[in-house]
């Protein structure tokens, strides 16, 4: 499986940027955000920031927010969010890969990912560098696709909650790269965590069973 280049992604700005307001996506994230708990006075990562939407929801609560992207434009984007709200001195965007990345062990209370782990030619090397960035008792929190999750399970899922214009595109093209990259069942993602050092495992369903939000314990 080919590995992507940033390049891939400068283009899509917009694109990822309105995909994270999106009802579907922003719904998912304020999920992710319920099932991380509280962010107060914690140092906060997100890998595969995109435009940092995500960081957003905790930056009133964290010490400090964090984001790494492959694409050097995402990071511009996100300081550019930040700096709009005039918290760029509580974050930090860099330029770089999910499965080398250039913080010291044991680094960060919690760990994000969103959309991103499943695209890696081999997940695992990400989520073993998000857990080797994470302190001991801290927790990595991951988005994925499910095993369910297909262009017509999604076009059902849109149908029922009658979903149109962008809402539904962004929700088809999510699909149509997840069956041609990486899809997990709960246990699967369970295994492969506790094998790279996870102490515990809990798995949250969304957006009706089609992807799946992962809470690592270490």
């Amino acid at each position: 499986m080919r590995k992507m280049q940033g390049e891939e992604f400068d283009s899509l700005v917009s694109f990822f940027d309105d995909m994270a307001r999106t009802e579907w996506l922003g719904g998912v994230h304020d999920e992710l955000k319920k099932a991380s708990g509280s962010w107060e006075d914690l140092s906060v990562l997100d890998v595969g920031c995109g435009t940092g939407r995500l960081l957003l929801r905790g930056v009133e609560e964290a010490k400090q927010l964090s984001g790494i992207d492959l694409s050097s434009e995402m990071v511009k984007a996100s300081k550019q969010n930040f700096f709009f709200i005039n918290r760029s001195n509580k974050s930090h965007f860099s330029e770089g890969d999910a499965c080398n990345l250039s913080f010291e062990d044991n680094t960060f209370d919690l760990s994000l990912s969103t959309c991103v782990m499943f695209l890696l030619p081999e997940p695992e090397a990400g989520m073993k560098e998000m857990i080797r960035v994470t302190k001991d008792g801290g927790r990595v929190i991951m988005l994925n696709p499910s095993l369910q999750m297909d262009q017509m399970a999604a076009f059902n899922y849109a149908k029922e909650h009658q979903m149109s214009g962008f809402e539904q595109t962004s929700l088809l093209k999510w699909s149509n790269v997840s069956t041609k990259r990486h899809r997990y069942t709960p246990e699967q993602l369970s295994e492969k965590l506790k094998g790279l050092g996870a102490k515990e495992t809990k798995h949250i369903e969304v957006l009706d069973g089609l992807a799946i939000i992962t809470v690592a314990e270490l």
